[in-house]
């Protein structure tokens, strides 16, 4: 067994996953192990305790414990790829909408989560990311996430350097992001910002958010500050409408909390009050042509950024799923029939 060792990480190591990092370094080295070294604090990071799925940083010192040594010389790196059935690896490359050498950007479909996790299974896009190498020894990382149930553009970087500096765009608030939603009711004014802080709430059916008044952030523990853009592109009478909204700052289900705390959840978001039997009824919407789906309506739209290579301007649109589409549809609404960016006058 060997001794606590501190390991400085270099330029060339920087973006790696700390669980591969360590497991090629140590090839003795279970998935479990590592996950369990974290967990007790044993590995960290400039003194900071860090997950199996942190990335290292470089220049960072790595204390590693005491780990087992090998009985025998280590077998050989398991080279295999995991195991993606053809039909998932057909999806998720269908899903792809702009690709270059640094970066590729895929439309998310809804109910795929964008990493493992508890509750989530193995069925994701960090999980299906082999299938987009496309030709390069590593496969994609992830630089943001969106939500299991929410669709649209999303980022992976085809190289560590690509990631760090995708990672600091979004970090510096250097992107703009707009997304599209179905809500309930129409929010008055039709163009606003929501300013309510945020903070973990817990209870039964996973992680919640809860809305703290500005006034009373700096009161609550744990509560940041948060702020949203919204406007209102089309209605439906008094009773839906189609809205844009931009998040300034990003923060777990900031849309979706900010949206209901203001009276107007998005419509099958039934964990913070949008689900059709709260808002629509059955059959809500056969009237006018065809019933509306419970599906999460909450669709990444488009993503606007400088691309971390080329510096020029790279403008990524993600048509609606199919289930959102069928919803438009039955209002009448087509997608081209509102500006790309309502906030840009602004």
């Amino acid at each position: 067994m060997s001794g606590v060792q501190i390991i400085t990480i270099g330029p060339e190591e920087e973006g790696q996953r700390l669980d591969r990092w360590l497991k090629r370094r140590f090839p003795q080295l279970s998935q479990g192990m590592v996950e369990k070294a974290c967990r007790k604090g044993e590995i960290r990071m400039d003194g900071a305790r860090v997950k199996a799925s942190s990335r290292i940083v470089a220049g960072a010192a790595l204390r590693i414990p005491p780990f087992p040594a090998a009985d025998a010389p280590p077998p050989a790196p398991d080279t295999r790829k995991p195991r993606i059935s053809e039909g998932d690896a057909q999806m998720i490359q269908n899903a792809v909408i702009f690709r270059d050498q640094h970066i590729i950007a895929l439309n998310k479909p809804p109910g795929l989560p964008s990493q493992g996790g508890s509750g989530q299974g193995a069925r994701h896009v960090d999980g299906l990311s082999e299938a987009l190498s496309f030709g390069y020894k590593e496969r994609p990382v992830l630089v943001h996430r969106l939500d299991k149930d929410t669709s649209g553009v999303m980022l992976l970087a085809r190289t560590p350097r690509v990631a760090r500096r995708l990672a600091e765009a979004f970090r510096h608030r250097e992107t703009r992001k707009i997304y599209w939603a179905l809500v309930a009711g129409v929010p008055q004014p039709v163009r606003g910002t929501i300013r309510y802080g945020l903070v973990k709430a817990g209870g039964a059916g996973g992680e919640k958010m809860r809305c703290i008044h500005p006034a009373e952030i700096d009161q609550v523990e744990g509560a940041r500050r948060t702020t949203s853009d919204y406007a209102v592109l089309e209605r439906l009478g008094s009773r839906a409408a189609w809205v844009a909204l931009s998040p300034i700052t990003g923060r777990t289900h900031q849309l979706r909390a900010h949206m209901a705390e203001i009276g107007h959840p998005i419509i099958g978001d039934g964990k913070y009050g949008g689900s059709a039997q709260e808002n629509m009824g059955d059959g809500w919407g056969a009237g006018i042509g065809g019933a509306v789906s419970r599906k999460l309506h909450l669709h990444a739209r488009s993503l606007r950024l400088i691309h971390p290579v080329t510096g020029d301007m790279l403008e990524l649109t993600a048509p609606l799923p199919a289930h959102m589409a069928q919803s438009w549809q039955v209002f009448g609404w087509a997608e081209g029939d509102v500006p790309a960016d309502p906030f840009a006058e602004e």
